[in-house]
């Protein structure tokens, strides 16, 4: 029998022991006064890669949630942008920010415990900004300006034409 954390491991399926891991961060770090409930474990192989938690009011950063945490750690802890053929494990329905990130780390699967309706329900509603991200520019409530620059488009130009250039 294997124990982590105090957790039984012996037979559960690994979602459920990393998920539970992932809960049990999200409890330690918020009684710990670190941030809001929510943490999150990135997997590849077996293996725990990293670990993130809700960091908005400890690090005074408000894109510091658990998933993007974890996945600047993962991505830190591996040497690469790309987490292909990992899992992230997320004690909650991730955020439009940080499902976001999920996709552009290009993890390969997502676990998650908690629905965003469940995090509404205690204060973190994020229907708001689902809305605000399927709206077109100028519909959505952030005043926005589309100034074309030519400098802006040369830069554009620039990168297709750099031959050293990592693609992500």
């Amino acid at each position: 029998m294997v124990e982590i954390s105090g957790l039984n491991l012996s037979d559960m399926g690994s979602d459920h022991v990393f998920l539970q891991q992932a809960v049990l961060l999200s409890r330690s770090r918020m009684e710990s006064g670190l941030g809001g409930p929510f943490g999150a474990v990135i997997v590849r192989d077996g293996v725990v890669v990293a670990e993130g938690w809700n960091e908005v009011t400890s690090a005074h950063d408000p894109t510091a949630h658990a998933e993007v945490s974890v996945i600047r750690r993962a991505c830190r802890a591996l040497g690469t942008f790309s987490l292909e053929g990992a899992t992230i494990y997320s004690s909650c329905e991730p955020c439009p920010m940080c499902l976001s990130a999920i996709y552009w780390a290009r993890l390969g699967r997502l676990v998650y415990a908690n629905t965003r309706d469940q995090a509404a329900a205690i204060g973190f509603d994020d229907a708001f900004l689902y809305g605000e991200v399927a709206k077109p520019p100028q519909a959505r409530s952030l005043p926005s300006t589309h100034l074309p620059l030519p400098e802006a488009a040369a830069v554009f130009r620039s990168w297709t034409e750099k031959v050293d250039r990592i693609p992500y």
